[in-house]
């Protein structure tokens, strides 16, 4: 492995060595896991899939590949000592224990995951907690039931604290305006008004007035039509994940023009594309996220720019995810070594996002956190097709 790259697809596993290991100093060792479906693109040595599009499902595991890729590039060039190896989640149950139990994995330092099913994070979390080694978890779903596991860390916030920053935001911005809750009939529904509910019974403020309008599944633009103020400032506030019901919403401003408003979605409208319909222009969107990409900084550039040459494509939100946690946690690693799960909002090697990585505990008194949780939340307002964050 000395001075060299190896890309093992074929056995599923990628091993790379960031640079030519000291003599004097043994380098730091970081897993990486993100689903690949490697079995679903080869079979054997060869590429099954042909000249064809790529399925939409292996899209973001290799766009998030692509970004730790990227960083492993840069710390390359500052001589950061390491060694990095790369898996591909998606082999199956059977598959994922024998890469937990092979003798690689001893003296890794850090694991870094981009998980899209909820079933495998408490695995992979189990064993970290087993081996005491720091599990940075980068993406949705959050998480997965772990409790008592204070090496388990989400950056993508739970639905809670979302929920909790986007109610200090309308208490700051919108208390005045005429709002309205708009939600469909679920479980999911009732929770996410459940949270904000207990959000009205704590406010130490006067608690915000808020009209609810509930649809038996899809929205109808007249039952909401007849809750809208035209003297008033109207905030439709989306108390449901469903993304239909989501674009409904927007298009019942966008198509009823006499009314003033502003629509608040959901974390999950990070990356909802429908949302830049130019038929939207000229209705604000605010929603709330862990990430804030600028695109037009620095780093940001140069990304797309080598992105953009390497492969005839503009780099998605999981590409900047995949860069900035292989990049920006090795490096805390490094400086803060044995004191690292101490010093994980340290913003020394910020690259696009700052964290604020707090421990929960589902009972107070105890003495292990569950696991530790980034409370930073950015408020984003969508307007014409540009993206800022407000808050």
């Amino acid at each position: 492995m000395k001075g060299t790259i190896a890309l093992l697809f074929v056995v599923t596993v990628s091993c790379l060595a960031i640079q030519e290991t000291r003599a004097q100093q043994a380098p730091i060792k970081i897993a990486v896991f993100a689903p690949m479906y490697l079995d679903s693109a080869f079979k054997g040595n060869n590429f099954k899939l042909g000249n064809t599009n790529l399925p939409k499902y292996l899209l973001p595991g290799l766009e998030f590949y692509n970004g730790v890729m990227m960083a492993i590039d840069s710390l390359n060039a500052e001589a950061v000592n390491a060694e990095v190896l790369i898996y591909d989640s998606k082999q199956g149950e059977k598959e994922l224990q024998e890469i937990l139990s092979k003798q690689e994995l001893e003296g890794v330092s850090l694991i870094i995951a981009s998980f899209n099913n909820r079933n495998e994070i408490k695995r992979l979390a189990d064993f970290a907690l087993s081996k005491k080694i720091v599990l940075i978890s980068e993406t949705y779903p959050n998480d997965g039931g772990v409790s008592e596991n204070p090496y388990f860390v989400l950056i993508n916030s739970t639905l809670r604290t979302h929920i909790d920053a986007l109610y200090k935001y309308i208490q700051r911005i919108h208390s005045t305006d005429n709002l309205i809750w708009v939600k469909r009939k679920g479980a999911i529904e009732d929770m996410i008004q459940g949270f904000f509910t207990e959000l009205q019974k704590k406010t130490p403020s006067l608690a915000l007035r808020i009209k609810t309008i509930e649809m038996a599944d899809s929205l109808n633009q007249q039952t909401l039509l007849a809750g809208l103020d035209s003297n008033r400032n109207n905030v439709l506030i989306c108390g449901s994940l469903n993304e239909p019901f989501g674009n409904a919403l927007v298009k019942t401003l966008a198509d009823n023009r006499d009314y003033k408003g502003t629509v608040i979605g959901m974390p999950t409208w990070d990356g909802f594309k429908d949302l830049s319909k130019p038929e939207y222009k000229g209705v604000e969107i605010i929603y709330s996220s862990p990430y804030n990409f600028p695109r037009t900084d620095k780093v940001s550039v140069a990304i797309t720019n080598k992105y953009k040459n390497k492969f005839q494509a503009r780099p998605s939100d999981q590409v900047f995810k995949g860069f900035e946690s292989m990049y920006h946690f090795p490096k805390l690693l490094i400086k803060h070594q044995d004191a690292f799960l101490s010093n994980l909002s340290d913003k020394s090697y910020k690259v696009f996002n700052e964290y604020d990585i707090q421990p929960i505990r589902f009972r107070r008194d105890s003495p292990i956190a569950d696991y530790l949780e980034n409370k930073k939340i950015y408020i984003l307002k969508k307007l014409d097709g540009q993206i800022k964050p407000v808050i």
